[in-house]
């Protein structure tokens, strides 16, 4: 699949990428007010619920802009920057190729917050990012791509994981 989007095949392997399957058990962790339902797995979901409410109620807002996303939407994504013009290597500098995302595993969610323009390196500087900084991890909840990642993602403040383990190494 990497060969029909324009990256070398062994691009998942020099980077040193995890794979994740493709979830198949879900519920609805948030409803989005556009009426968008956001998925992840049950224990997922059922966290980030905990985790949600325990930021209300210290006055911080959290809101799921993406949960769970799988094999064939990571394609279309891609192959949509692809028909925008955008090159192969910028595209996977900030997105994980198919295969290689935690959001196949629905343990991932992209976070937002009133006032902060969605996947925004500008979440960092919200009470939202502070709060999750200080708590998340008590509720399961990583920041998957700090500023110099291993993995070579541009820095992504809004994307946390849920106590997630990939398949394997490539």
């Amino acid at each position: 699949m990497l060969e029909q989007l324009g990256a070398p095949a062994d691009f998942v392997a020099r980077r040193d990428l995890p794979l994740f399957a493709d979830a198949t058990e879900f519920e609805i962790a948030h409803v989005s007010v556009g009426g968008r339902e956001h998925l992840l797995v049950p224990a997922a979901a059922a966290q980030w619920r905990t985790l949600r409410a325990a930021a209300e109620n210290e006055g911080v807002t959290l809101l799921v802009i993406s949960g769970y996303r799988g094999f064939d939407r990571q394609v279309e994504l891609i192959q949509a920057k692809l028909d925008r013009g955008e090159p192969i290597d910028a595209i996977l500098a900030v997105m994980a190729p198919p295969g290689c995302s935690e959001h196949h595993s629905g343990c991932a969610v992209d976070i937002g917050t009133p006032g902060c323009e969605a996947l925004s390196a500008d979440f960092d500087r919200t009470d939202a990012f502070q709060w999750l900084q200080q708590h998340g991890n008590r509720f399961g909840f990583r920041l998957s791509y700090p500023k110099g990642n291993r993995w070579g993602y541009t820095y992504e403040p809004w994307h946390w994981c849920y106590r997630l383990t990939p398949l394997g190494d490539v």
